[in-house]
């Protein structure tokens, strides 16, 4: 017997369900309104990835990897996937954590302007 795994994120994708029907049955004519804002948000998220990308050409996350991460690897199962070049772990972070912060303060901004 073989048990099938429940898809990642699934309890949140039928909370949104939830959540959509919930408001078709109450108040249908906000259903424009939250795919509205929904679009703003995404459409925010992306410009914010492409404005780090702009902002930092030299300094994106990915260039302080051992391997280019579309390069298929061996690894070990009890090591990282993708191995941070030595002694680049703190630029390796502080590079995702500043994308992360530029993609939070944007998609925040939006939000704020909603």
């Amino acid at each position: 017997m073989t048990l099938t795994r429940i898809p990642r994120m699934a309890g949140w994708f039928l909370t949104a369900l939830l959540l959509i029907i919930a408001i078709a049955l109450i108040s249908p004519q906000q259903l424009p309104v939250a795919l509205y804002k929904l679009s703003l948000i995404s459409l925010a998220a992306v410009v914010a990835y492409w404005l780090d990308r702009s902002l930092f050409p030299y300094a994106r996350p990915d260039g302080y990897l051992q391997h280019h991460w579309r390069d298929t690897g061996g690894a070990c199962e009890l090591d990282a996937d993708y191995q941070v070049s030595p002694g680049y772990h703190q630029v390796f972070a502080a590079a995702m954590l500043r994308r992360a912060i530029i993609v939070g303060a944007v998609v925040i901004g939006v939000a704020l302007g909603l």
